[in-house]
């Protein structure tokens, strides 16, 4: 059977100071830059990416892969109209050129907003419904983090959705969706049943490996009731400010009414779990302190920036857990990854072992995030081109440009920062490495990511705290100037309810 597949790829952060344009989505950073055609099989090979599951899943289900294009951008805001409408331009003259086939696969995030569309995903495959009509079989993959929207369930025939966070079985999800897709060739659309919940969860929150999401993907595990096929659910992310933001669960079965309860039962195990969704944030300095008076050789102590997080959409370059760690005499701190291609390219200028003078971080703007300034001495310097190693981005190739690791150079402490030249998530512990520091060995870990880098640096941590620095990805919900939400959905575990205007 032919398949046509196509990935697209954004998760959009309606809070964020910065888009993305079409040369974001060109170029390669953490995972590889847009690709076409019979390069993805290829480029693609051995990555943690659905389609790349997919593309392995696919034969056994007497699939052939017709690949058009992939391609994903670092999350930040809205993605101009221009790059959106070029890139699924090119994936429907792709599906023309390729007709006839049997079925569609599509690898999407779930989040994307773009300058004109709330629902990105949404009016993408509107638009492909456009091309191959209502009874093509058409399914999807998302991302944990989606806003599943009912235009999404309604123009897709099924879909399969990340049950991990830190996302580990991407691969893994999109190899589901081939059988999947097989079932609806063979048997034609099933029923589907559509909940949404009625509060937001942060992302600090969502972690797979605590509770209550721990139980609560628990029970996608399970065998599923009578009549029904699959249960996902999408735990949201709420820095989209749109109508549909927010946790959801979709349900697809042989019986309507099988379906339909099975979709009741699990937004009703997810809405008991409201209490427990609560979580907190430490003030920085706190955390430094607790840091400093921890056992010094017990493994480090991780301080995850978790409002400064890149891959939420956040800029990595606030600097108030660098202030916190300088002001509270921190010893021993490596900091990653900050995104200032500035201060990169000034410490290439002026070579290891030197120092130099700057404005460090910062210079995006927003409240309490200001610059770091000082003298800074230039430990070691790096292309920004390495292997990832962890489970979650183990199998990808590194792009961010000049690297250097900066010594601060103040009295009474010993804190030093990675600097990039493209922002990236700190979630893997080669980004330490290639430049020379050994994380295991230090004693603060300064991590600018939310949840994955748990699976990474978890094994090597004596403690892993959350710290409530500035960031474009605010996880207390309830200070987000949302506009567009629906009304009445809770601002946050039993927070406050949302009132437009």
């Amino acid at each position: 059977m032919r398949i046509a597949v196509a990935g697209f790829q954004h998760e959009t952060n309606t809070f964020a100071p910065m888009g993305a344009g079409y040369d974001d989505f060109v170029k390669a950073d953490a995972w590889p830059g847009l690709t076409r055609g019979q390069d993805i099989p290829t480029g693609l090979a051995g990555m943690n990416l659905p389609l790349a599951g997919f593309l392995e899943a696919a034969p056994a289900q007497g699939f052939e892969a017709l690949p058009i294009l992939w391609c994903s951008a670092e999350p930040s805001a809205q993605v101009s109209d221009d790059a959106f409408d070029r890139i699924s331009g090119e994936m429907c003259d792709g599906l023309r050129a390729l007709w006839p086939f049997d079925g569609i696969y599509l690898d999407l995030h779930g989040a994307m907003v773009t300058e004109g569309h709330q629902d990105g995903e949404g009016e993408l495959l509107r638009r492909v419904r456009q091309v191959v009509g209502a009874r093509v079989p058409l399914v999807i993959s998302l991302d944990l983090h989606a806003n599943l929207t009912p235009a999404m369930v309604e123009l897709c025939d099924a879909m399969t959705i990340f049950r991990s966070y830190p996302h580990l079985d991407m691969a893994e999800t999109g190899a589901r969706a081939v059988p999947l897709l097989r079932r609806v060739i063979d048997q034609g659309r099933p029923a589907k049943a559509y909940r949404q919940a009625s509060f937001l969860t942060p992302l600090n929150a969502q972690h797979t490996g605590s509770t209550p999401s721990r139980e609560l993907y628990g029970l996608l595990e399970e065998a599923p009731p009578a009549g029904v096929i699959i249960r996902e659910i999408a735990a949201g992310f709420p820095p989209a400010d749109i109508y549909h933001s927010g946790p959801a669960v979709v349900a697809y079965g042989e019986d309507q009414a099988a379906t339909d309860a099975a979709a009741d039962a699990l937004i009703q195990a997810f809405e008991a779990a409201e209490a427990d969704f609560q979580s907190d944030l430490l003030e920085p300095l706190k955390a430094v302190q607790q840091a400093m008076a921890a056992a010094p050789n017990a493994g480090p102590i991780v301080l995850a920036d978790v409002q400064d997080n890149p891959g939420a959409g956040a800029t990595a370059d606030t600097t108030g857990l660098l202030h916190a760690l300088v002001e509270g005499k921190a010893e021993g701190a490596v900091v990653a990854l900050l995104f200032d291609p500035a201060a990169a390219a000034q410490a290439l200028e002026t070579g290891q072992g030197a120092s130099f003078h700057a404005s460090l971080g910062g210079k995006a703007g927003g409240p309490g995030s200001g610059p770091l300034e000082g003298s800074f001495k230039v430990e070691a310097l790096s292309d920004g081109r390495f292997d990832f190693t962890g489970v979650m981005y183990g199998g990808a190739r590194a792009e961010l440009g000049p690297t250097a690791l900066l010594q601060v150079e103040r009295p009474g402490c010993d804190v030093r920062v990675i600097v990039s030249s493209e922002r990236c998530q700190c979630l893997d512990q080669a980004i330490f490495r290639h430049i020379g520091v050994e994380p295991g060995a230090q004693r603060i870990l300064g991590i600018k990511s939310t949840v994955h880098f748990r699976a990474d640096f978890e094994g090597i941590a004596q403690a892993i705290w959350t710290v409530a620095c500035p960031g474009a990805h605010p996880c207390r919900l309830a200070d987000l100037p949302y506009k567009n939400l629906r009304r009445g959905v809770r601002l946050g575990p039993l927070g406050p309810t949302f009132l437009p205007g």
